[in-house]
């Protein structure tokens, strides 16, 4: 009795597969292929900069650094004595805490920082994955 029962299942079970075989494949063969992710997408945090100047777009308010629940953004931006304004001394990202939650880009009001569709930034090291204003602003 046992032995028909599981050749029934077998059958069933080689049904279901020959059911799926003709249909396009679902899981993409990494690394050959790439998901294309959505524009809405939260990746990897980045710098943006002017186009034209190549200047950064950020003025050091610190807002985003408030925002991060984790305290991956750490901003250093001692003012200038001469002209009040804040000057961007240090800007660190600590992909390691981030959660990418793209609360640091909501709460910029000047489109300096945006979670990106980039997805690949592993390391074999910790330290790599704490960025500075230059490699953030590479990857952005």
């Amino acid at each position: 009795m046992g032995v028909f029962k599981g050749l029934k299942e077998l059958i069933a079970g080689l049904g279901i597969t020959g059911k799926h075989l003709g249909r396009h494949a679902i899981t993409i063969q990494y690394p050959e292929e790439r998901w294309t992710m959505p524009e809405r997408s939260r990746g990897m945090v980045v710098l943006l900069s002017d186009k034209e100047t190549g200047e950064l777009n950020c003025t050091a308010c610190l807002l985003c650094m408030k925002a991060c629940p984790t305290g991956a953004i750490v901003i250093k931006a001692p003012r200038n004595p001469e002209t009040k304004k804040r000057e961007l001394q240090s800007f660190t990202v600590d992909n390691t805490l981030c959660c990418y939650c793209g609360l640091c880009q909501e709460a910029c009001n000047f489109c300096a920082i945006k979670l990106a569709t980039k997805y690949e930034f592993s390391a074999l090291n910790r330290d790599d994955l704490i960025w500075d204003v230059h490699k953030l602003q590479e990857v952005g």
